[in-house]
């Protein structure tokens, strides 16, 4: 039987006695991790069934990420309303709503369904990621926090390394046989409703597996006894990013995560190129668990360069590093153009942490408000993409569309340099 926090001691140390709850804890980690990074894999896919441009692609980014903007507030406030484990459920059953949409999405064939099946499915991802940091926190002593959560983004690393390659199997095995240019008429709502089926019978299998998962964590509901939830306010959060630092640091994370899942997104129709790689869709797919694994390495590796660097240089040293690698992969062909693409992965390890703690250096009492604004900067991720594929499409060169995620690492190692020494 799993200890709840039912005393007043383990109340006041801030912490469950509950360990029996962190593998499912992981488990929501490796969930939306994967599910989030499947995004990479459906943008070749939706861009070749609906002969879209790239800009038009980059709304499957758009509709996802905009939901941290939209939904990520309303999404904590729910949390404070039920609980952890209930807001777990809720945002599971929310994704599982979401995966559930792709069969009317399929059925009429139409993009605009299939982008707003990924916004609700993103919005149970939000409510997921709300429940699921602060959580595995408090599951354990809090000496052993900061252990607790960095093995949780290794299962979140995992998660954006596997999906990937799975998904790419499933969705893109076969769909480069038919040039869609060449149809018309019934030829062409014909093929497009067996390849949109595709991948309403993908999604269905993981709606199927949501449930489950959703069916377990409402199984152990009732192992938080006691937990408490203190008020916040947005005001205060808003009147954080008048502090130069923190200021800057959401900035940081709204350019990072833009970056990141720009270049993620393009990644297959990078590769895909004859001056790079030449592969088909399926096999470029498969290939983005480097770009994502390589995530995962680094973070193992810079857990233990950030105790022997400053965090801020750091910082800026892998910042330089994406940098020197987009320019290498830029201005190259063949093998070299395309795994110093993926190799950026490896810079983007330690990114994310790092400007969090950065940013939230000393805010004290703050915090929780400061947790809260950097959470909706997250929605960086659905404008830098779009961005980028507007500026791919109109100077007709992906290579050059990496001018701006390179931008976004410029302002990233300006921070990590300003930020070098600790927060007054």
């Amino acid at each position: 039987m799993v200890a709840a926090s039912s005393s007043s001691d383990t109340q006041a140390a801030g912490h469950i006695n509950a360990p029996n709850l962190q593998p499912f804890v992981f488990a929501l980690f490796f969930i939306f991790g994967g599910l989030t990074s499947l995004n990479d894999v459906i943008i070749p896919k939706l861009k070749g069934l609906f002969t879209l441009s790239f800009t038009e692609a980059m709304l499957v980014q758009f509709c996802f990420f905009a939901a941290y903007a939209i939904i990520g507030i309303p999404g904590a406030q729910l949390v404070k309303k039920i609980g952890y484990m209930r807001g777990a459920v809720a945002g599971l059953l929310t994704m599982m709503l979401g995966c559930l949409m792709f069969i009317p999405a399929s059925r009429f064939a139409s993009y605009p369904l299939f982008l707003f099946a990924l916004f609700i499915l993103a919005s149970g991802v939000v409510v997921v990621q709300v429940v699921a940091n602060p959580l595995i926190s408090l599951l354990g002593p809090p000496q052993t926090s900061h252990s607790r959560l960095t093995f949780a983004q290794a299962f979140n690393s995992l998660g954006t390394t596997v999906f990937p390659s799975v998904g790419a199997v499933l969705l893109l095995g076969g769909a480069s046989v038919v040039a869609v240019d060449t149809l018309s008429g019934s030829a062409l709502d014909a093929y497009r409703a067996a390849e949109s089926q595709v991948i309403a019978n993908a999604y269905l299998s993981l709606a199927a597996a949501l449930a489950v998962v959703a069916a377990v964590v409402w199984g152990f509901r009732g192992r938080l006894v006691g937990e408490q939830h203190q008020a916040s306010s947005i005001r205060a959060g808003l009147a954080l990013l008048r502090r130069p630092r923190f200021g800057f640091g959401a900035l940081c994370i709204f350019l990072y995560v833009g970056a990141e899942v720009a270049i993620g997104s393009l990644v297959v129709s990078y590769l895909m190129q004859d001056s790079v790689l030449g592969l088909s869709d399926q096999s470029a797919g498969q290939l983005i668990g480097l770009y994502w694994g390589g995530a995962m390495a680094g973070r193992f590796v810079g857990s233990a360069v950030l105790r022997l660097v400053s965090p801020g240089l750091a910082l800026a040293s892998v910042a330089c590093g994406a940098i020197a690698l987009i320019a290498v992969s830029a201005n190259s062909s063949g093998e070299l153009a395309g795994y110093s693409l993926l190799a950026i992965g490896l810079m983007n390890a330690i990114m994310f942490p790092t400007i969090f703690s950065l940013a939230c250096e000393k805010l004290g009492a703050s915090a929780a408000d400061g947790s809260g604004i950097i959470n909706v900067a997250i929605c960086g991720g659905a404008f830098i993409p779009l961005l980028t594929g507007i500026v791919a499409d109109a100077s007709g060169s992906l290579a050059l569309s990496l001018t701006l995620p390179a931008l976004c690492y410029a302002v990233i190692a300006a921070f990590g340099w300003y930020a070098r020494r600790p927060a007054a």
